[in-house]
């Protein structure tokens, strides 16, 4: 199978590429290097309901697969992502920025585990049953909805659009998907390797756009029963709106401004080289990065100045270069989001430790959109900077005094996505752990996720649950049988 990417990508609606209906287009800018290298739909509405006709014609056979059959086709897609690793990553880093090493380590062999957990989940589903004393028997049916919506982010594009669409195929469900209009190749080669792996046309259809049109017509469609969506707080705020006057099922995963909160009595090693990576990770894009770090009093001079070192040591450059630790941030609107945010914090009296500033590299990406890594402390728990989402290589150092002062400032956010806690007390981490408002902890960890766990938050963090039986059970609507004998 040969994936080239032409200039010019198309959807993927009823098995086929095409253009989209108005043949309008958006450039497609590597962030790298500030460039176009291509084009991109622009779909709207009638491209949506090309993609609806087509999912209506495929969803009764589909929905009525053996699971063994499901299983097959699902597996060969993770296994031709494996094949494939080294354009896919290649996609994601030209379109997102980030360094390739990260982008083979992570994005694509987990995009490629997606498929392969769903394709086993496929088999394993099951649902419940219960007699009582009046003989009779009560069991569920999990059935598929019928058509869902998939919209996924630019900041882990093929991992995060595989950890959607998979457990929805595996359902029965028929998909209209939109990746992101910022990171669109790889959802485009995915649409090669989902027809090159047998998936029948119009199951899995691939249109892509910028939110307000092609993501808004996906979520207003009426025959789109449940719409899956990750992204700011805001854009779910919106979706929500117009999804659930139409009684949609909704599974919003949105931002986050998750605390790491540090002890003294912390295995130190362990927690500096992890909370290096959680604030810098992805050029500080993941969801899931720890941009308020609490640090108990009596270590913060000492944490203060190895994390500033640790900071200095990382290497910002070209994303195809094996040494460059921090790529470049995904596109100009959101490096000048990011920078007008750390304007934002000098104006609040924040002291900035390091960084703060743009950064130039040389050659090719001597126009690209990159930031210096940037701590700043001296902030209080309310300030702009602590409460809203900056969603870049920013972070905040705070000290705490007291275990209650520690859970006061892990919980003064309007978030509740993820924690990070550091200490060998497991008294006081599993306390903490109950206590901090937040869908996901991790105890002297990050980022570990296991895909059978649930994943989300609460508050401002989302609705709902993705991951394991969590996902297969969102894309299903259960239905009771009473029998009496």
């Amino acid at each position: 199978m040969q994936l080239d990417i032409p200039f010019q990508l198309e959807n993927f609606i009823g098995g086929r590429f095409k253009k989209p209906i108005s043949n309008d287009f958006l450039p497609n800018i590597n962030p790298a290097s500030g460039e176009q290298y291509g084009e991109i739909p622009n779909s709207n509405k009638k491209d949506i309901e090309e993609a609806v006709v087509a999912a209506k014609k495929a969803f009764p056979d589909w929905s009525t697969t053996s699971t063994e059959k499901r299983f097959k086709v699902l597996n060969k897609i993770a296994e031709l992502i494996e094949v494939n690793l080294d354009i896919l990553a290649l996609a994601e880093t030209n379109d997102n920025g980030k360094p390739l090493w990260l982008s083979k380590e992570v994005d694509i062999p987990r995009a490629s585990s997606n498929f392969r957990f769903f394709a086993t989940a496929a088999m394993q589903f099951a649902s419940e049953s219960h007699s009582n004393e009046n003989n009779i028997i009560n069991y569920t049916l999990r059935q598929p909805i019928g058509i869902v919506g998939c919209i996924s982010p630019w900041n882990l594009p093929l991992y995060l659009f595989t950890w959607k669409i998979a457990p929805a195929l595996a359902a029965g469900n028929c998909v209209i998907a939109k990746p992101s209009e910022v990171t669109p190749v790889s959802a485009y080669l995915l649409a090669k390797i989902c027809k090159e792996a047998g998936l029948p046309d119009g199951v899995l259809n691939i249109v892509h756009g910028e939110g307000q049109t092609c993501g808004e017509a996906i979520v207003k469609h009426p025959a789109i029963k449940a719409i899956s969506f990750t992204g700011s707080t805001r854009a779910g705020e919106k979706i929500a709106s117009i999804a659930a006057p139409m009684f949609k099922k909704l599974s919003l995963e949105l931002g986050g401004k998750n605390p790491t909160v540090i002890f003294a009595d912390c295995d130190w090693d362990k927690m500096m080289f992890n909370t290096i990576r959680s604030s810098f990770g992805n050029q500080g894009q993941i969801c899931l990065c720890g941009s308020r770090i609490l640090i108990e009093a009596s270590v913060y001079e000492k944490f203060k100045n190895e994390f500033v070192e640790r900071a200095k040591k990382l290497t910002i450059g070209d994303p195809l270069h094996e040494s460059s630790k921090q790529g470049a941030i995904v596109s100009k609107v959101h490096f000048e989001k990011i920078m007008n945010c750390i304007e934002i914090a000098k104006k609040e009296g924040g002291n900035i430790l390091i960084g703060g500033k743009a950064f130039r590299p040389s050659g090719r990406c001597e126009k690209g959109f990159f930031i210096e890594p940037t701590i700043i402390e001296n902030l209080g728990p309310l300030c702009k900077t602590n409460t809203e989402e900056i969603f870049g290589p920013v972070v905040t150092l705070q000290p705490f005094h007291s275990l209650e002062e520690a859970i006061e400032l892990s919980n003064a956010s309007d978030y509740g996505l993820a924690a990070s806690i550091w200490t060998k007390d497991i008294s006081t981490a599993t306390m903490l752990a109950s206590t901090i408002e937040s869908g996901i902890v991790w105890i002297n960890c990050w980022l570990q996720r296991d895909l059978r766990t649930p994943f989300g938050g609460i508050k401002n963090s989302g609705v709902g649950r993705e991951g394991g039986w969590e996902a297969m059970r969102f894309f299903t609507e259960a239905k009771n049988v009473s029998i009496q004998y």
